[in-house]
């Protein structure tokens, strides 16, 4: 008898196949989503892309050695994670793009901020529909890019401000013909992106050897991409979604959210039926997580990426046979500098320090060919995995979009 989740992804595999433009069955049954070409054969990020660093952090939790690992997506073209859903969703729609006219998606900062690249590059217009959550230096930014910036600021009664958003931009595409609307939320181009290219490339950075793999929740397309690879290649990894005490994104019960890029006032249309394991993780929490790390290492995430590292640190605590946690960390800090990393922001919205790092000492980056660091002795660690690339990517593990 099949599994609940081998059911779920058959499923979501015979949804996505009503869009052969965007996808075609290829080894492994992952689903290949790109084209041979880029529109009028020219990538706005140049030829290829090369893959994002992974960075193992050694640490020391409760007396015992482990390691951290950081998948730092900032930086990518575009500065986030976001930026390679955007060329998925991009290729989706791009025969139905007019470039008087434009495109339209709401958003709360990264993928605006990528597709606001992508249609400038191109000479589209381009909208983005925000709340009052996307911190002002992000909404200047997608100005900047020549982004028209809309604010959505009426909260929508289930914690935040997508349910509205949402309906602004149903509205709009309804009463202007022409309008494009890619549509993170129900794009199954948007966990197709993970599942051939995102995933795939993190397996290829990491030793032969168990990990723990924690995904942030938002529209629930990143983590339903890493189930659906996860399903096909089976590799030693313990995927764990990560979201936000109030997120209904897995099914939860809603309440007040405080941080953007991560939970959603809706339920995933990737995850119908939710997904576990699962971390909730509260607002002081993930902000000093983000401030623990930026402290010991140097290193500045993002909200959602403050969330993982908390997720982290609370599951090394729970389960001493947990040595290796990855956290596929979305974006920056450069985006939060005005919230997450003010001391003004976080006292005008109460949010007080806790110790997230009781217990934990270390820190250092490990070199990640030994798994050690001088004063950090870490047995025991394999040699990465050699594997052949994923197709459309090169052996160095690039992928091609020229």
């Amino acid at each position: 008898m099949n599994s609940p989740i081998a059911l779920e992804v058959e499923a979501l595999q015979r949804f996505r196949a009503q869009f052969p433009v965007l996808t075609r069955p290829c080894r492994g049954g992952v689903l290949e989503i790109f084209p041979d070409r880029f529109p009028d054969n020219s990538g706005p990020a140049g030829s290829s892309w090369s893959p994002s660093p992974v960075v193992p952090l050694g640490i020391i939790c409760d007396g015992a050695p482990r390691t951290l690992w950081l998948k730092l997506e900032a930086h990518n073209p575009y500065g986030s994670i976001k930026g390679r859903t955007a060329f998925a969703l991009w290729q989706s729609v791009k025969d139905r793009i007019d470039a008087r006219i434009g495109l339209i998606e709401s958003t709360s900062g990264n993928l605006g901020l990528a597709l606001a690249g992508l249609a400038a590059s191109l000479h589209v217009p381009f909208t983005a529909v925000v709340d009052p959550r996307v911190s002002p230096s992000v909404q200047n930014a997608l100005r900047v890019m020549g982004a028209k910036v809309v604010v959505v600021d009426r909260p929508d009664g289930a914690g935040g401000f997508l349910l509205n958003r949402l309906a602004h931009v149903a509205q709009r595409v309804s009463r202007e013909p022409g309008l494009v609307w890619p549509n993170q939320y129900t794009n199954p181009a948007n966990p197709a992106v993970h599942a051939q290219w995102t995933a795939p490339e993190l397996r290829a950075q990491l030793p032969a050897k168990p990990m723990s793999v924690l995904v942030a929740v938002s529209t629930g397309g990143t983590l339903a991409g890493f189930r659906d690879y996860v399903c096909a290649h089976s590799p030693d990894w313990e995927l764990i979604g990560v979201d936000v005490v109030g997120s209904v994104a897995l099914g939860d019960v809603h309440g007040e959210r405080l941080l953007s890029g991560i939970g959603a006032s809706r339920r995933s249309t990737f995850l119908p039926h939710g997904y576990r394991p699962a971390v909730h993780i509260d607002p002081p929490e993930a902000v000093s997580a983000c401030l623990w790390l930026k402290e010991t290492t140097g290193i500045a995430v993002g909200s959602s990426s403050g969330a993982l590292v908390a997720a982290a640190l609370r599951l090394f605590r729970e389960d001493p046979a947990r040595t290796d946690i990855v956290c596929l960390c979305p974006d920056g800090g450069d985006r939060y500098l005005d919230t997450v990393y003010s001391e003004r922001w976080r006292s005008q919205h109460d949010v007080a320090a806790v110790d997230i790092a009781a217990g934990v000492t270390g820190g250092g980056v490990l070199d990640a060919s030994s798994g050690a660091t001088p004063g950090f002795d870490r047995p025991g660690t394999e040699d990465s995995a050699h594997e052949a690339p994923a197709q459309g990517a090169s052996a160095q593990g690039e992928v091609t979009l020229s």
